[in-house]
C-alpha cells in the first residue's frame, strides 16, 4: 500500500525556472553565433533552407507585387494619355506653324520674283492682288484689289512672276477684272523665240492656249517658248507667255494645230503687277466714208452701184465707177467690135 502512495517530487514536476531556461537558450544562442562568425559552419544549412524557403516567399511578395505592379501600370497608362494628348497638341501647332511657314516661303518666293520681273521691264507696273474669280462660269476672269483709285486703266497687261497672265478688261473704283490669257476672247501677239515666227495667240477656255494662222510646215516643235512681240503697243515685247506643249500637222488643213500651255499662274491666285500700256492707246480705224471705193468692201462697191443711177453724174466722172466696177472678161469683147 505505501509503494501506490510514492509521488514525484514537486522539483521534477516543474522543471528548470524560466529564468534559468532563459540563460541556457541565450548562452547557447551566443555560442552558435560566435562559433558561425568565426567558422562559418552553417553557411551551407542557411543556403540549403532560403532555397527551400524561395517558393514560399515568392507567393508571400506575390499579392504585394501585384498591388504594386498594378498600381504602376495604370499610373504609367494615365501618364502616357497625357504625354500623348500634350504630343497630339504639339504636333497640330507644329503642323499650323510650318504650313504657315510654307505660305510665307511662297509669298516670299512669288514677291521676289515680283520684284525682279519689275526691274527688268522698263514701264510703270502697280502691285496687286488676285482677290478672287469672276462668277462668269463660262469666261476665265479674276477680281484684283486694285482700281481706278490706283491708277489701273482698261487695257493694261497683268503678269505675275512667271509671265503673263492677262489683261485688264473692266475697271472699277476699288477693283479691276482681268480677263486671263486662256479665256477663249483673249488674244495676244506673240513671236516663236527660237524661229522668230510671228503668230496670235488665243485662249482656248480650259486652261490652255492655241497658236494660230501658222502654217502647218512652220518651224515650231514641242517645248519652245513663247514671248510676247510688243506689236500691239501694249505688252512689252520679250513676256514669256506660253510654252508650246503639243503640235498637230495635217496635210489636208493649211495651218498647223499647236497647243500651249500658259507660263504664268494662269489658274491661280497670287501678287501679280499691273503694267502700263508701252505705247499710246490704238487710233480708232477712219469711217468708210473716208476709204477709197476702189479699196473698199465688196458691199460698198455694191452699194455705190446701187446708188450710180439714182443720182445725176457728171459726164466726166461717169465712166471711173464703170471701170472700177466692170470685170477684165467684160472689157475684152469691147474691144474686139471694131
Amino acid at each position: 500500500m505505501a509503494s501506490h502512495d510514492h509521488q514525484t517530487p514537486p522539483f521534477f514536476k516543474r522543471g528548470l525556472p524560466p529564468a534559468a531556461r532563459l540563460t541556457i537558450y541565450l548562452a547557447l544562442s551566443f555560442s552558435l553565433l560566435v562559433a558561425d562568425l568565426r567558422l562559418h559552419y552553417l553557411e551551407t544549412l542557411r543556403q540549403a533552407l532560403s532555397v527551400l524557403t524561395y517558393p514560399l516567399q515568392i507567393a508571400a511578395a506575390t499579392p504585394a507585387d501585384f498591388v504594386s505592379n498594378a498600381s504602376d501600370y495604370f499610373s504609367g497608362l494615365i501618364s502616357v494619355q497625357r504625354e500623348n494628348k500634350r504630343l497630339k497638341t504639339q504636333q497640330l501647332n507644329m503642323a499650323s506653324q510650318v504650313l504657315f511657314t510654307e505660305q510665307l516661303q511662297r509669298e516670299n518666293i512669288e514677291l521676289r520674283g515680283l520684284l525682279a520681273m519689275q526691274a527688268s521691264l522698263k514701264v510703270r507696273s502697280t502691285a496687286a492682288e488676285i482677290i478672287f474669280t469672276a462668277r462668269d462660269p463660262f469666261s476665265r476672269k479674276v477680281i484684283l484689289n486694285k482700281g481706278g483709285q490706283q491708277d489701273i486703266e482698261p487695257g493694261s497687261p497683268v503678269v505675275d512672276p512667271l509671265g503673263v497672265i492677262g489683261q485688264v478688261t473692266r475697271v472699277f473704283p476699288l477693283h479691276a477684272e482681268v480677263t486671263l490669257l486662256s479665256d477663249k476672247e483673249q488674244a495676244i501677239p506673240v513671236i516663236v523665240e527660237r524661229s522668230g515666227l510671228r503668230a496670235v495667240m488665243f485662249g482656248t477656255g480650259n486652261g490652255l492656249m492655241e497658236l494660230k494662222f501658222l502654217a502647218a510646215n512652220a518651224e515650231v516643235k514641242p517645248g519652245d517658248r513663247i514671248l510676247t512681240s510688243g506689236l500691239d503697243g501694249v505688252f512689252a515685247p520679250g513676256l514669256p507667255v506660253a510654252t508650246v506643249l503639243k503640235v498637230t500637222r495635217d496635210s489636208a488643213e493649211s495651218f498647223a494645230r499647236i497647243l500651249c500651255r500658259p507660263t504664268g499662274s494662269v489658274e491661280r491666285n497670287g501678287p501679280v503687277l499691273v503694267l502700263s500700256r508701252t505705247g499710246p492707246r490704238p487710233q480708232r480705224p477712219a469711217d468708210d466714208d473716208s476709204i477709197d471705193p476702189r479699196r473698199a468692201s465688196g458691199g460698198r462697191i455694191r452699194q455705190n452701184k446701187a446708188e450710180a443711177p439714182a443720182s445725176a453724174p457728171t459726164p466726166a466722172s461717169a465712166p471711173a465707177p464703170a471701170q472700177s466696177v466692170a470685170p477684165p472678161a467684160a472689157a475684152s469683147p469691147a474691144r474686139k467690135e471694131p
